[in-house]
């Protein structure tokens, strides 16, 4: 049943996807938000809510774009289940806008199999990669991604190989810039911190324990028929979807090495995490077992938030 309406990209579903959003983002504010409610709170919030929604957009986008998925809404619905099932990933502001940065990187990245601006989209790649770790410094690992790139898509090309250093170069000159103008000091505006922590225990509570247990055995699951599926596609379009795979994997290293483990850094996961499961729901062959299996997905964020 929820597999057939989404099935088809409908104006229902951004609906819906829009609802699963607000409830996630309000449930998130409302327990973790103890400001006095002022205009400024206001818009703040609307800001970010704006910046969750917009993420969605471009996931889909991106989706649809590159056709790393048939044309229907399940990674919208995917990524709005996940944001209900850890609401603490709507909490952080930073990661929020950190998350929706790697995103415009992915976008360049993924762009890159048109073989057209390689340089131009290679630069801005790795600049808004580079942004998004100013604002969460370990999103920085996402850098790999256009090393990865480099080697599917693009020649030996030296020249093509330095371009991404200087995306983050320009980067790091303007915030050095920006902090001496500023406050007169050369790395003020700069948020860099290495710190790490094998901390887990902050995920020891029954709802942590059954959403990140729920994400890892479906993701897991629906990867292992992701990379046996790559070898079916057309050879133009695998190194979109090998980008995909490692992303998730550079996702799932944030989480563990994230320095304050508060949920927020599963955001990062959700994205490729949710393409590579749409594309396991697309080559289910009964119907009974892929609305169990969405349904299952659907229902569970719901029955979390009665934990």
């Amino acid at each position: 049943m929820i597999a057939s309406f989404f099935n088809k990209s409908k104006p229902i579903n951004f609906v819906i996807v829009f609802f699963i959003t607000l409830l996630s983002f309000s449930i998130a504010n409302f327990n973790l938000v103890n400001d006095a409610i002022t205009f400024l709170l206001i818009v703040k919030q609307t800001v970010l809510l704006f910046i969750v929604l917009t993420s969605i957009l471009l996931l889909n986008f991106i989706v649809s774009k590159n056709s790393l998925t048939k044309k229907n809404n399940y990674e919208m619905l995917l990524f709005s289940l996940f944001l209900l099932m850890i609401t603490q990933t709507t909490a952080d502001s930073y990661i929020l806008i950190s998350n929706f940065l790697v995103l415009l990187g992915l976008r360049r990245l993924l762009s890159l199999r048109s073989q057209k601006d390689i340089k131009k989209k290679l630069f801005d790649a790795a600049f808004w990669i580079a942004l998004a770790s100013l604002f969460y410094f370990w999103a920085i690992l996402f850098f790999l991604l256009i090393l990865i790139s480099l080697v599917l898509y693009v020649d030996n090309n030296i020249r093509h190989w330095i371009i991404p250093f200087l995306g983050i170069s320009t980067v790091f000159i303007i915030c050095v810039s920006t902090s001496i103008i500023m406050n007169n000091t050369y790395f003020n505006t700069l948020n860099i911190s290495t710190q790490i922590s094998y901390d887990f225990s902050s995920y020891n509570s029954i709802k942590y324990l059954i959403s990140i247990t729920l994400l890892l055995s479906f993701g897991t699951w629906a990867s292992i028929f992701y990379l046996n599926n790559i070898k079916k596609k057309k050879k133009a379009s695998r190194a979109s979807f090998k980008i995909i795979i490692i992303a998730a994997i550079v996702a799932f290293f944030i989480v563990i090495l994230a320095p304050n483990k508060k949920g927020s850094e599963f955001l990062f996961l959700f994205a490729p995490l949710a393409i590579i499961i749409t594309n396991y729901i697309e080559i289910i062959q009964e119907k009974w077992f892929k609305d169990v299996f969405l349904g299952a997905l659907f229902v569970a964020p719901f029955i979390l938030l009665l934990l």
